[in-house]
């Protein structure tokens, strides 16, 4: 009900603006949290005080917890969907990604309180109070964060929001820790068994795990995480299908918030082609990967010889010894400056972060290759990029 009420807020409102789509459903997931929570805590608080049980008054009062996560959640919408200002020009949607980590820093508060609580109730165990009225509150209230998980998992999916996400996962635990106080009240009324203590060990563990997964999926995109790879292979099949771009390289994708992301890249061009009618399609591939990826695109052109068979010889050549020293090196924007007694070979080297510290013993050996197999008159001038894709 609350997914299909969600979907015909943002169908008759007529949102087509992505931004405004994300903030229209994290609006309603945050006001909808902060209802069902107060509810609970209303009733949770009102029953508990009638019974006198201590358990439901705690239970109670971490639903009101809960509720303040769910308007953290609404502000962080809120916020991450105003307009770019001068002091932010490229808008504040990483706001959503911080209304996400402070939700996972209160999931693993909450861990760590029932991992405390946990281990004073295994050396001081105590049987649970024991009612019809408790055990029907407490079904209830799985019941209710067993459907606040399902809807904001299923908005948190449909918009790629982890702050949602990391609210579907706090209703997930609380879910688990009532009906760990469900089970030690049956257990213990029929039993006499005290294992709330252990069963709420097992629990807090869970829910920890839970809230770690959680606050990474908030912080990688803040600490700058590589590109989804799907991303990066629709930006390569866009780019391909342009005959006069002849490759890319130097790819980098700033993310500033969901639906504000920007490329920048440069693009090979034959060095021969004509300037204006080589812009307007660079022009067009750029209006293209915005329309299509949602993203803002820069390309640069890089003038390459295509129709030179010396050069291309010379390039497949010196790409081949530079496979030798490791497959996952590229070369691009390679060029020749024939000279009287030698000639310089200038390009580009693509290299993994994992050998940018060995960057410099390669272009060596690399330099050593070339001289042995290509011939000592030839000399490298090598610039090695890092890969951010």
């Amino acid at each position: 009900m609350i997914v299909r009420l969600a979907d015909r807020i943002v169908q008759k409102k007529q949102l087509t603006d992505t931004t405004r789509i994300r903030e229209a459903y994290g609006s309603f997931c945050g006001i909808a949290g902060i209802l069902f929570n107060l509810l609970l805590f209303a009733t949770k608080a009102l029953i508990g005080l009638l019974s006198g049980s201590i358990a439901i008054l705690a239970d109670a009062f971490n639903n009101l917890s809960d509720a303040g996560s769910s308007l953290i959640t609404l502000i962080g919408f809120r916020l991450a969907s105003q307009k770019p200002d001068p002091g932010h020009p490229f808008g504040h949607g990483r706001m959503e990604y911080i209304s996400g980590l402070i939700v996972s820093m209160i999931i693993l508060l909450m861990g760590f309180e029932l991992l405390r609580t946990s281990f004073e109730k295994i050396l001081h165990p105590e049987l649970p109070e024991w009612s019809p009225l408790i055990l029907v509150i407490l079904l209830l209230a799985i019941l209710v964060k067993f459907y606040m998980a399902y809807y904001n998992r299923t908005i948190g999916r449909k918009i790629q929001s982890p702050a949602i996400q990391a609210a579907a996962t706090d209703s997930i635990s609380d879910c688990l820790a009532t009906a760990l106080v469900l089970i030690a009240t049956v257990v213990g009324h029929f039993t006499h068994l005290a294992i709330d203590g252990w069963c709420g060990l097992l629990v807090s563990f869970f829910i920890l795990y839970a809230g770690i997964q959680s606050a990474k999926d908030t912080i990688n995109p803040l600490l700058g995480q590589a590109p989804d790879p799907e991303f990066i292979q629709s930006i390569h099949r866009i780019l391909a299908e342009y005959p006069d771009i002849c490759g890319i390289h130097d790819l980098i994708v700033h993310n500033y918030g969901p639906g504000r992301v920007m490329i920048s890249l440069h693009a090979e061009v034959p060095s021969d082609s004509d300037l204006v009618t080589i812009h307007e399609i660079i022009d067009q591939a750029e209006r293209r990967l915005g329309k299509e990826l949602h993203c803002a695109a820069v390309i640069h052109m890089d003038p390459i010889a295509t129709h030179d068979e010396h050069v291309l010889q010379l390039r497949t050549q010196t790409s081949a010894l530079l496979c030798e020293l490791d497959e996952r090196l590229r070369l691009h924007d390679f060029r020749i400056v024939p000279g009287k007694t030698q000639t310089n070979l200038i390009f580009d080297i693509e290299c993994p972060s994992d050998l940018m510290e060995h960057a410099d013993a390669l272009t060596a050996q690399l330099e050593h290759l070339v001289k042995e197999r290509l011939g000592a008159q030839y000399h490298t001038i090598v610039t090695v990029d890092s890969l951010y894709v």
